[in-house]
This record gives C-alpha cells, sequence and structure tokens, in this order.
C-alpha cells in the first residue's frame, strides 16, 4: 500500500508504528493518501521509496514522500505448542501482569488480540527465564490478511 512519510524517515527497510493521525492531519488535502489506508497500532515497513515531495507541516523536513509499506513481521514469545514454520494461528495475549525483561516480546507492538499469523520463523526455545515459569517459544511472525 502507499502511504506518505516525512522524507527524512524515507528509506527502505525503515519500520514504525502507527499511532494515529496528528491534529494537523485532520484537514490536510493529502489525508486519504496519508493516513487513509493505515491502521492504528499497527507495524509496517518501508518497502519501495516512489518521487513527489509533498509538504507537510508536522514532519521535522517540512516534507513527505510517498512510500510503499506493507506490515513488518513481528517477534513475539509464546507459549503455544505444535507451533512451525509454515504455520497459522490466532495471537492471544498471555496471561500475565509480571514486569520483567520480555514484556515486549509476550505483547510486542503491531500485535493485536486475535490477530491471524503465520510463522515465518520459529526461533525455538526462549533462552531467557520467565518469571511465570513458562517454557517460551520466540517466533517470527507475518500476518494472514
Amino acid at each position: 500500500m502507499i502511504t506518505l512519510i516525512g522524507i527524512d524517515l524515507a528509506k527502505e527497510g525503515q519500520e514504525f508504528i502507527f499511532l494515529g493521525p496528528a491534529k494537523e492531519c485532520e484537514d490536510c488535502r493529502f489525508k486519504s493518501s496519508c493516513i487513509g489506508n493505515l491502521e492504528i497500532n499497527r507495524k509496517y515497513v518501508v518497502t519501495a521509496i516512489k518521487e513527489n515531495e509533498q509538504k507537510c507541516p508536522i514532519h521535522a523536513e517540512g516534507k513527505v514522500i510517498p512510500v510503499e509499506v506493507e506490515r513488518a513481521e513481528i517477534e513475539v514469545l509464546t507459549t503455544s505448542k505444535n507451533i512451525f514454520e509454515g504455520s497459522t494461528f490466532t495471537y492471544n495475549a498471555p496471561e500475565c501482569d509480571e514486569a520483567c525483561d520480555f514484556h515486549d516480546l509476550c505483547f510486542p507492538d503491531g500485535l493485536v488480540e486475535n490477530d491471524k499469523c503465520i510463522v515465518l520463523e520459529n526461533n525455538g526455545k526462549h533462552k531467557g527465564e520467565c518469571k511465570k515459569g513458562l517454557n517460551l517459544n520466540k517466533l517470527t511472525l507475518g500476518f494472514v490478511i
């Protein structure tokens, strides 16, 4: 999909999480092509840079440029069993309220409850110790849309 991004951020491989539009976006004539296709709290990766800069008051350089983006891969820790590369499953956040070093991997940005995911890579057993004593596997996920 095509969106607009600050010219200083327009690099292939650049990842970002769309947190929602700024107030200045409400009346912008580029709103639909800039943020119209993006979902709030989703992680995206820039896959190609286009041409045709436009002025934008909210970006550091004062300009945006069209880019192609797709949902980014996400790393997650899970207790799910029978997970192998190529398998699909529905993400359900673990029941955990522990504050630990692995919290961001158990509840990664860009992944939402009931997302349909495909396992791109099973990285095996997580080497860190879970405070709840869970056996965790580290996965790299893509999305089934």
